[in-house]
């Protein structure tokens, strides 16, 4: 039986394999996203699991909000991406002061 300490152990992982790519990795921006995107899931997986434990719906509809959102965020991050490689040809977040429109 899986119970409410296994999943935020899980969750507490992924989180700091989250933090952990943030902050080793501040040049690649693919890393940053990716990273970003762990922090993310890692409280939506808390979420569900209260959620479920708690047998309220709830912060299972609340997920649902949140993944709209990193849906957005990774849209406009790769949006962002391309218009640097296409101007620069690094992915670097250091290029990203040489974008001014």
């Amino acid at each position: 039986m899986l119970t409410l300490s296994y999943c935020l152990i899980v969750s507490s992982i992924i989180f700091s394999i989250g933090l952990v790519g943030i902050f080793i990795n501040r040049k690649n921006l693919i890393v940053l996203l990716m990273s970003l995107e762990l922090l993310l899931l890692s409280v939506n997986f808390n979420l569900v699991a209260f959620s479920r434990f708690n047998s309220d719906i709830s912060g299972q509809v609340f997920v649902f909000f949140i993944l709209t959102v990193a849906a957005a965020e990774a849209a406009i991050g790769l949006a962002l991406l391309v218009l640097l490689f296409r101007n620069s040809g690094v992915v670097d977040s250091n290029a990203i002061s040489n974008l001014r429109g």
